[in-house]
């Protein structure tokens, strides 16, 4: 048996319908009479029930909501109250005509209105007695339709299997009800209560657990001994059922074990854990195994990672090694085993790639076409590992992102300036609470492929600590021999990086562990010359700061005269960061006249640029004149690229000493006493009195004395200012020289060459003194680098005094 269900419609208020409170009691058999004498009315409003029959003296709730099905009721309520109720022949169909219903259903009559707190109408009505559809009549605004009675045989009241039959459906029901959870108890009293045989059937065969098919085919028994019968056949059906249920039931209770017992507890301990908002750790356990089948990786990773899994499961997931165990395991889940990104081999895609975003640098981009022409021919190749090394702001880190772009590779970038700890490189073993991965792994888990460009930034800036050596730690790294098989100690598997192609950036080579340092390739970035700075500005820069600072092209334009000036009076670098500020400045000037509704210039003037960045600060770096004795024109190198360098020289009357002063380190200082030494055993050759050395004190001196200073490319350029002092003669005009002496007067060549000559430019310098082994340097600079520029090249001092000191003696000669 079940619970009578209630026929759902949309919902809709009804006004004006009679509540009558008082109860509804069971049907007596003097109902039942008086049901059966009354006469059926002609003309009946047909109300289509979707999910239930009704049967004769049942009682039952309906929800009513369907338009049709609302006006009908209203109707009926506030007329006869009389209704035709039949069933659909699909409870699916929406809005069911005439071919839509049964043509036998049951009279009812509507006993009660009720208004729902949830907003519902249910009505509540009674069947009478059965009719049959004669004719229909109308279909709006509902079914209206004559009808007729249907007769029903009934049994005489001495019929003994009649009664028989009866005090089995009883005998039944109660059973059906004790054994039924579902059912309340106080049903029972109900089924002692009924009076009326034909009630009992109807009652009984209305909460019956069928098919509204079932119910209907009961409906239209005509003889109510044969509906007797039937419901006593569907009864017995359902307590074979229920006792079948009730005895697997009972059954599995009995055989339960301990073992059952704790799977039942861990199945309501794991409906907690959902319900508290995470996973089981089961549920976790398969979601990995899941993830794991769509991996890449090879046997051994295969089976060391379902080794660790199966710890996993054996672990209580209370304690700390749980949370550690499976951070491993997603740690494993998320790296990219075996995934490569597809490498594009279009190489003019390539180029154009690298010289749209970036101007010059020509040795580095060629050597990243190389090394794409020869991965395109053999399509499997160890990634090089390059060193861009060369002072700031030239691009040595945004060429990263334009290689990875120009490959069709993920880029990362990982900065090494002060890194200390040796666990950021190799990762801290699994052992320790809050172990991490090193910054390797990590990386590659963020690129989510085995093969991306990897920028090491800084790289010269590794430091030493007691936590360990950095730099001997990237020696797995960075050697294609070895790191096909990257130990990383939280990993505890090696891990193939030879298909990554990593690319170092470093401002100083000589702060690079030289094991370190044999493992890349180097290729020297170097800066920009004035007009390569120029077309940068025009062509990156200016572009960037006014996106940056919501302006278009329209609002700022400064010319290359208006840029150069900017360059040869504000910035002092090899590089172009600082002119990169300077720009900032010019546009945030615009900026603010924009914003403030000022007038300013859209085109740029040599005025404005003085206006907005003040004076020109940068003019030191000009030639000087050659009036004054001891003052030679030298070429350095420096952090920012290279620069000029003055070397002064005086006498005084003393006892011969030598004074040096500016700041300068040991090995600039020995270049100076050189220099001293070899003038005194060489002064007959220069035609110098050798007691001038006893009577007079010689001070050399470096201007920007705050600025540090060593090395021994001075020496010639010392060399040559004392040999001008002691003879008062002129130096060549426009001339600077860099190079190394010995005592025996050799000239050693020295480094830095294309830095020293774009600083010889800067300077307006027209003629460049070097050692004949630098020739080879020379011959590496592209010729726009030369033009306007002489090259002397010599092996002997003999030869820089030929070409340096002139025969011409300085204005106010000092007489020694």
């Amino acid at each position: 048996m079940a619970k009578t269900k209630n026929i759902q419609f949309d919902t809709m208020s009804l006004h004006g319908i009679d509540e009558d409170a008082e109860l509804i009691p069971l049907m007596t058999p003097e109902d039942e009479e008086e049901i059966n004498n009354e006469k059926l009315p002609e003309t009946l409003p047909i109300l289509p029930l979707r999910n239930t029959v009704l049967f004769p003296g049942v009682v039952i709730p309906i929800t009513a909501g369907r338009d049709k099905s609302i006006k009908l009721i209203k109707d009926a309520n506030n007329g006869s109250k009389v209704i035709g109720v039949v069933a659909q022949k699909d409870e699916e169909t929406e809005n069911p005509g005439v071919k839509d219903i049964n043509t036998l259903g049951t009279v009812a009559r509507i006993l009660r209105v009720l208004q729902m707190p949830d907003g519902n109408t249910t009505v509540i009505i009674q069947g009478k007695k059965r009719f049959e559809v004669a004719e229909v009549l109308t279909e709006k605004p509902y079914i209206t339709a004559t009808v007729r009675e249907t007769t029903e045989v009934r049994p005489t009241r001495d019929d003994k299997e009649f009664r028989a039959i009866i005090d089995t459906i009883k005998e039944l029901s109660l059973q059906i009800i004790r054994d039924n959870p579902n059912i309340p108890s106080e049903a029972s009293f109900a089924i002692k209560n009924i009076q009326s045989d034909s009630f009992l059937i109807n009652f009984v065969s209305s909460n019956l657990n069928l098919s509204v098919k079932d119910k209907q085919d009961l409906l239209e028994i005509g003889s109510l001994q044969d509906r007797a019968l039937a419901t006593l056949k569907y009864m017995n059906i359902e307590l074979q059922k229920l006792e079948l249920k009730n005895d697997i039931q009972s059954k599995v209770r009995s055989d339960m074990d301990q073992q059952q017992r704790e799977y039942y507890l861990h199945q309501q301990m794991k409906t907690i854990q959902e319900e508290l908002g995470g996973l089981s750790y089961e549920e976790e356990v398969d979601e990995m195994r899941k993830k794991a089948k769509k991996k890449k990786w090879n046997k051994a990773v295969a089976e060391h990672f379902e080794k660790e899994l199966a710890k996993m499961q054996r672990m209580n997931p209370q304690v700390a090694e749980y949370s550690i165990q499976r951070n491993y395991l997603d740690l494993f889940l998320d790296l990219p085993w075996n995934e490569f990104s597809k490498d594009k081999f279009d190489l003019k895609r390539a180029q154009k790639i690298l010289d749209r975003d970036h101007y010059g640098l020509e040795d580095v981009k060629r050597r990243i076409i190389e090394y794409l022409a020869v991965l395109k021919l053999r399509n499997d190749m160890k990634s090089p590992i390059l060193c861009l090394f060369g002072p700031p702001g030239v691009g040595k880190t945004s060429l990263g992102k334009s290689v990875a772009e120009a490959l069709g590779r993920e880029y990362v970038r990982i900065s090494l300036g002060g890194l200390r700890d040796e666990a950021e490189i190799r990762g801290h073993r699994k052992t320790y609470i809050g172990a991490m991965p090193g910054r390797i792994i990590q990386s590659l888990k963020k690129a989510g492929k085995s093969n991306p460009v990897f920028i090491l930034d800084e790289i010269d800036k590794l430091s030493n600590s007691h936590q360990g050596d950095p730099s001997s730690a990237m020696l797995e790294v960075l050697d294609p021999e070895q790191n096909n098989e990257f130990h990383d100690n939280f990993l505890e598997m090696g891990y193939d990086l030879s298909k990554v192609m990593f690319i170092a950036t470093a401002n100083s080579l000589s702060e690079i562990q030289p094991a370190l340092r044999d493992r890349m390739e180097i290729i020297h970035v170097t800066g920009y010359t004035i007009e390569e700075k120029v077309e940068i500005a025009k062509r990156h820069l200016l572009p960037k700061q006014l996106k940056e600072h919501g302006l278009s092209v329209n609002h700022l334009k400064i010319g290359k005269p208006q840029l150069e000036k900017i360059v040869e009076g504000y910035t002092r670098e090899s590089g172009v960061r600082s002119l990169e500020k300077q720009i900032a400045k010019m546009v945030r000037h615009a900026a603010k006249s924009i914003a403030m509704e000022e007038e300013y210039n859209q085109k740029v003037s040599f005025e404005d640029v003085e206006k907005v960045l003040g004076p020109a600060r940068m003019e030191r770096d000009k030639y000087e004149n050659n009036d004054v004795a001891g003052v030679v024109t030298g070429l350095a190198w420096t952090s920012v690229g290279g620069d000029i360098l003055f070397i002064e020289s005086i006498l005084s009357k003393g006892k011969g000493n030598l004074t040096i002063t500016g700041n300068l380190g040991t090995v600039m200082k020995e270049s100076a006493t050189i220099a001293m030494e070899y003038i005194k055993s060489n002064s007959d050759r220069y035609g110098i009195d050798p007691e001038v050395f006893d009577k007079y004190n010689v001070h050399i001196h470096v201007p920007e004395g705050a600025t540090p200073k060593d090395g021994p490319s001075a020496g010639i350029t010392m060399l040559t200012s004392l040999v001008s002092l002691f003879t008062q003669k002129k130096i060549k005009k426009s001339l600077a020289m860099t190079g190394e002496i010995t005592l025996r007067g050799k000239v050693l060549p020295v480094g830095g060459i294309k830095e020293k000559i774009l600083a010889a430019k800067r300077a307006k310098i027209k003629e460049i003194i070097l050692c004949e082994d630098n020739r080879k340097d020379i011959l590496e600079i592209k010729e726009d680098y030369l033009k306007g520029l002489t090259f002397h090249y010599v092996n002997d001092m003999q030869e820089v005094i030929d070409i340096a000191v002139t025969d011409e003696s300085v204005k106010n000669p000092k007489q020694l």
